[in-house]
């Protein structure tokens, strides 16, 4: 191997671990309004958190902040990847325009209703 493949497959290799992510824990909970989907992004702050809805896409993203006091150092690291990323895709039965989230303790919860023509409606049925 000469030293430009060496070179080049290094630089995909810092590449494609730039890229690497954890995949977080999620549950997805359907009822007849909606979807609540339950994200475990530990370490993750709200402002670490990005959250990317656009048609039927979802998209989460979170940087964990694991800060080692300056005294100390590190013998052994379990978390390599200070990342997390986990992309869905939606039903267009979803309104993505009315979706909540809340981050506590750790877990994302997001709520995203269905669309009001996916809802469903009772009929009055009228006495002729």
């Amino acid at each position: 191997m000469n030293a430009n493949n060496s070179m080049a497959n290094q630089r995909s290799l810092e590449a494609a671990t730039s890229e690497a992510a954890l995949l977080p824990a999620v549950d997805v909970f359907e009822d007849a309004s909606g979807i609540t989907l339950l994200a475990d992004l530990p370490g993750v702050s709200r402002e670490g958190l990005s959250l990317q809805l656009e048609s039927d896409s979802l998209t989460i993203e979170g940087e964990m902040r694991l800060e080692t006091p300056e005294s100390m150092e590190s013998n052994h690291v379990e978390v390599r990847l200070p990342r997390y990323r986990r992309v869905f895709a939606l039903s267009r039965e979803l309104d993505s325009e009315k979706a909540t989230a809340e981050l506590r303790n750790g877990v994302l919860t997001l709520r995203i209703p269905k669309a009001e023509h996916a809802q469903p409606r009772k009929i009055e049925i009228s006495i002729a």
